[in-house]
């Protein structure tokens, strides 16, 4: 995985060379990330994840439609995502051993 350097945004200063931009807001009962697309050429909406306690919301606007498209996800299918974005094509079962 390639090194990933951050740089805090602060009003009136930049960062050199931004690839990406995204916010993290704590909230109450979830941590909120938005990423933004600052990509070329073909930008899409902003993603926003919401990180509960049970579960991850996440969500994009659909100009085409007008809507809000909203997927949620249990903490395990989130981590079944995480193992299989290392993984390469096939099909997988998880084995989780119990404490």
């Amino acid at each position: 995985m390639p090194q990933v350097r951050l740089f805090p945004l602060k009003p009136g200063h930049g960062a050199p060379n931004i690839h990406a931009m995204f916010t993290i807001e704590h909230d109450f009962d979830a941590t909120v990330i938005t990423l933004v697309d600052e990509g070329a050429p073909h930008l899409q909406e902003d993603v926003t994840i919401e990180a509960f306690e049970d579960c991850v919301v996440v969500q994009q606007m659909d100009l085409m439609a007008n809507e809000v498209v909203r997927i949620t996800l249990s903490l395990t299918q989130l981590h079944d995502l995480t193992a299989a974005l290392n993984l390469p094509e096939g099909s997988y079962r998880i084995r989780r051993e119990k404490p």
